[in-house]
């Protein structure tokens, strides 16, 4: 008797589950998210796996946290007594001590193996829990400990930088496409009170505020985040003082005619504008100009790259402006504003990741370059383009070029292969096959 063969009931996913499976048959880009999710660990992880303080100790039967007192200190909190604030740790005789895997903090001396001690070299060290595992630079600071706090400025570099030019890209490429030239419209008086309005605030809130934005830049992030508040409050509180007497003139026949904007022409020409401009030459120059700052950099990468992003999400909001379930949104009488947001765009931001993807790795390429420059990120602060920049004035020493110029091959090759995957998974036309 012949056996009848059941058909097997085929699997359905939904399409956010179907990327991630045509993500995960690409070894290379798995790998690449687990060696970024690695990366991210080591990063947030950097004050415990190398500092020249103990996680743990136990000092005259005292139990202490030296790594957590110190978080407080920086935050302002006096906790560490005067005896204790400036102590060698290595060289207490401790109770007892839990240490990180390197024992120095990345912008720590060791003049005793300096200048640029070879990991293989002889090294004068108290014990072999203190040698320096990848050699020192030229003043003597520890090359492994460089490279495990560098992680962190070049991540912190990339997802920074990359979201300011995602906001500015997916916002701006959001309006051209949805919007387009036609859609959006504003009455004349509007137009007439509100785009002076706007003007005017940006002149009182950044112009005439430029000298004390600069300062609050190079006194710290927060800081400068709140100076940049309040220009915002001024530029938000003088438009809105121009613009209340339109509220009158919109009475009028003259001021209630309602006038097209031009939101796509005028956001594609901004476009253009930008990509013609050299932009690294640029970044170069204003980093170079101004007070070193890690900031300033994130800031100046972020503004001069979002126009691959704004392009992405223009393209994807004009094909998803015309579908059936917009149409649909429309029909139910929900708001322009509300139907871009919450229907149009989440369905319009997958190519997007690929951009964001490689922007990350282009953004730690632009801030390694300025390290290796010395310009842009301040003097005291360890990054891997500083280590490799030490190598051009030590010739010999091999190891300040290979272990962090490796770094950064690694770092980059992984997130475009990571951008490849996603670009590979999204792609209908692959997932089709």
């Amino acid at each position: 008797m012949e056996e009848v063969q059941t058909a097997q009931p085929s699997i359905s996913y939904s399409p956010g589950r179907r990327i991630w499976e045509t993500f995960k048959q690409n070894r290379f880009a798995y790998f690449s998210l687990w060696t970024v999710g690695v990366l991210a660990v080591i990063a947030l992880l950097a004050d415990f796996l190398a500092y020249n303080k103990p996680i743990i100790a136990s000092y005259q039967s005292k139990v202490m946290w030296p790594i957590f007192r110190d978080y407080g200190e920086a935050m302002g909190f006096k906790l560490w007594e005067p005896e204790l604030r400036k102590v060698d740790w290595r060289a207490l005789n401790l109770d007892w001590a839990l240490w990180p895997l390197v024992r120095y903090a990345p912008e720590e001396l060791d003049l005793r193996n300096a200048p640029a001690v070879s990991p293989f070299g002889e090294q004068i060290v108290r014990s072999s829990a203190e040698w320096h595992y990848l050699g020192t630079d030229n003043l003597g600071r520890d090359v492994l400990s460089g490279l495990i706090h560098g992680s962190r400025i070049s991540l912190t570099v990339g997802i920074v930088s990359v979201g300011i030019a995602a906001v500015i890209g997916i916002f701006l490429g959001a309006l051209a496409g949805y919007f387009g030239d036609h859609s959006l419209q504003v009455s004349r008086a509007t137009l007439w009170l509100g785009l002076p309005g706007i003007l005017l605030g940006l002149y009182y809130g950044f112009y005439l505020r430029r000298y004390a934005l600069a300062e609050a830049l190079g006194q710290g992030f927060f800081y400068f985040l709140g100076s940049l508040l309040l220009s915002l409050l001024i530029v938000g509180g003088t438009a809105m003082l121009v613009w209340l007497p339109s509220r009158l003139l919109k009475r009028t026949a003259w001021g209630a005619h309602r006038i097209h904007l031009w939101v796509d022409l005028t956001i594609s020409r901004i476009i253009e504008v930008i990509i013609s401009l050299p932009t690294t030459l640029l970044i170069f120059t204003v980093v170079a100009i101004a007070k070193p700052s890690l900031f300033l950099v994130m800031a100046m990468i972020g503004v001069t790259s979002w126009t691959g992003i704004a392009r992405f999400t223009r393209g994807e909001m004009l094909k998803v402006r015309s579908l059936d379930y917009i149409q649909a949104a429309r029909a139910l009488g929900y708001s322009d504003w509300r139907i871009m947001i919450l229907h149009a765009l989440p369905n319009s931001l997958a190519p997007v990741l690929v951009s964001i993807a490689f922007g990350v790795a282009s953004a730690i390429l632009v801030e390694s370059g300025l390290s290796f420059l010395g310009i842009g990120v301040p003097p005291t602060t360890v990054t891997w383009g500083s280590l490799l920049s030490a190598a051009r004035s030590a010739t010999g020493a091999w190891w300040l070029a290979v272990f962090p110029g490796l770094a950064i091959f690694i770092v980059v090759t992984t997130f475009n292969l990571l951008g490849e995957g996603l670009r590979d998974a999204i792609d209908p036309r692959l997932q089709a096959r």
